[in-house]
């Protein structure tokens, strides 16, 4: 995102919602610390989400503070200018330019922050902070009570409530706005152009980190510079292990490779899963599970829609692949007795979805007071049933090692969902029809 592009009253709005929730209260919210790989050399960075989503603030060692009440202040403390660093590192904003670009009310170098923050926080009813992350943090938290403390004498009282402020903050996430829902289209389709290249790319003798290293070709030269997890690609039976990234075993004829990898874009992340065949075709036994999988995900995804409950998507998926497992022989029984007892869970063990924004495992509650939550226009998740059939004496040879999970991502719309990831071929004829062309 290029300093034009900066959407500074997205941001502001965020914030202005953020001191409405927290009423006369104070909230801090740092962002993420660098973290040293080995010895003096560190991962890349990436920013906290929280902050970041009220911010836009890319660089580390920066705290966002936002004094609540009639006249709200947001205040952001960032590293100085330093043109030693600088030599080294890169440019960095400092507070001035800061102020101006990020639209705050203030800005101040990061070694005010324990003094400013001991001031502002004096006969305010309430601090709002990450509690129980860091320790380090909780300290420095504490500190700055006992320093408000140490002056009552004086007059002045510290606040009177702890809270943990990602409570509101997971809230405001979960519904996405315009802004996000744009970029969240953008991680999409450069993902679902990765998903394609992978399925050109993959043949018999070629190894699972040669596909990986095509992944993130695509992920960077459409701007992605990194992935939004550690991409899954998985051959044969490696496809029944939920997640596997070893990435580093040969592709067999024969075998069906799954790929579950999703590129972050301006912070935020897509999810796809696709599974296809290494060599031309789908075999017999492959078709009759990949699309007992495929007929599931389209039974979820019928069922997101505003208004409905988070669990009737994996409910509906469940049904699906609990009949289909019974009718291809792998499961024993009825279907009332397959749900109730879930001996399904032998070969489909996980849920049909999660939610997915700034995080892949995004914020927000699936349950509220004991009951699954009511989706609403604007929250996304990604739907992506799966089965994985390990070898067992008990199972015939023809299922031994065929492990099938696809997965989109979709946006909860008052009439149904927007799916992101559609690009990405996931129909028998449309993937056979890659291969083919590939081989």
């Amino acid at each position: 995102m290029t300093p034009q592009d900066f959407p500074v009253s997205v941001y502001r709005a965020r914030r202005a919602r953020l001191a409405a929730a927290i009423g006369e209260g104070l909230a801090v919210i740092p962002t993420a610390p660098e973290r040293v790989r080995n010895r003096d050399t560190h991962y890349p960075y990436r920013h906290d989400s929280h902050f970041y989503y009220l911010t836009g603030f890319p660089e580390p060692e920066a705290a966002l503070v936002l004094a609540g009440g009639a006249e709200p202040k947001s205040l952001l403390f960032c590293r100085p200018r330093d043109e030693e660093r600088e030599i080294w590192d890169g440019v960095r904003w400092g507070p001035e330019r800061a102020r101006e670009h990020f639209g705050v009310d203030e800005a101040h170098p990061i070694g005010a922050l324990d003094e400013m923050v001991s001031t502002l926080a004096a006969d305010r009813p309430a601090l709002y902070t990450p509690l129980g992350a860091d320790p380090d943090w909780d300290a420095r938290v504490m500190r700055w009570l006992n320093a408000v403390r140490a002056r009552a004498r004086a007059g002045v009282n510290a606040p009177e409530r702890l809270h943990d402020v990602r409570a509101i903050l997971d809230e405001m996430r979960l519904v996405k706005d315009a802004h996000e829902l744009a970029l969240m289209r953008r991680a999409a389709a450069i993902s679902a152009g990765a998903h394609r290249r992978a399925m050109t790319f993959a043949r018999p003798g070629r190894y699972e980190y040669e596909v990986e290293a095509e992944l993130l070709h695509e992920f960077r030269r459409h701007g992605a510079r990194f992935p939004a997890y550690v991409p899954i690609v998985a051959g044969g039976a490696n496809a029944c292990v939920l997640h596997y990234v070893a990435n580093d075993a040969v592709l067999r004829e024969g075998d069906l490779l799954l790929i579950d990898a999703g590129c972050e874009f301006e912070g935020y992340a897509a999810d796809i899963t696709r599974t296809f065949p290494v060599g031309r075709a789908f075999s017999a036994a492959q078709r009759a599970i990949y699309e007992l999988v495929l007929a599931a995900q389209a039974a979820a995804i019928a069922r997101v829609r505003a208004g409905a409950g988070w669990n009737e998507p994996h409910e509906a998926a469940v049904r699906v692949l609990a009949q289909g497992l019974l009718d291809l022989g792998l499961l024993a029984g009825s279907l009332d007795e397959a749900l109730e007892k879930e001996t399904y869970k032998r070969f489909y063990m996980h849920r049909t979805g999660h939610w997915l924004g700034m995080d892949v495992h995004d914020a927000g509650e699936y349950k509220r007071g004991g009951n699954w939550r009511t989706l609403a226009a604007g929250m996304v998740h990604t739907v992506e049933p799966g089965l994985y059939i390990r070898a067992a004496p008990d199972v015939p040879q023809r299922w031994h090692g065929i492990g099938v999970r696809i997965e989109d991502d979709v946006a909860v719309t008052e009439e149904g969902c927007e799916v992101l990831t559609a690009a990405a071929p996931k129909s028998v004829a449309d993937i056979e029809a890659i291969r083919r062309d590939a081989l």
